[in-house]
């Protein structure tokens, strides 16, 4: 079977905060959006962000939440971490961690989204980014 990801949906309380975090923050542009949804086109796949309670209804977990996870976004070096953990702040975020250089090596911050979901800013030396934006996981 290919592996590939097509679609990650997050639900969310309020679509306008939401979108202010995502294109304020990140800089995205959505590419078709309801009063409930948004889709943003990401390299090789969509991000959507809907609204929790139709999302809990669509997929039938209403009443549960997700267990712990977080997204990431890789930067090209070290330096665009912290401007870019301070333009989701300022976006509506919430720093989660600073700014620092983890064990393995690299450099990284985490942030929430406005509806919580942590993000991880990180540069990885390890982990090329080519011109269009996609990630090679390295060692």
């Amino acid at each position: 079977m290919q592996q590939q990801i097509a679609v990650i949906t997050l639900g969310i309380a309020e679509l306008a905060r939401s979108k202010r975090f995502y294109i304020d923050g990140f800089g995205w542009k959505p590419i078709f959006e309801t009063e409930e949804i948004a889709f943003y086109q990401m390299n090789g796949m969509v991000l959507a962000t809907w609204l929790a309670a139709a999302l809990a209804a669509d997929s039938g977990q209403a009443g549960k939440s997700p267990g712990a996870f977080s997204l990431a976004h890789n930067v090209t070096g070290n330096e665009a971490v912290q401007p870019l953990l301070d333009q989701l702040v300022s976006a509506g975020g919430s720093l989660l961690r600073p700014a620092d250089a983890p064990p393995h090596g690299g450099f990284r911050g985490y942030v929430a989204d406005p509806d919580g979901h942590a993000w991880e800013i990180a540069w990885n030396p390890s982990w090329p980014i080519d011109a269009v934006g996609h990630v090679t996981f390295g060692i």
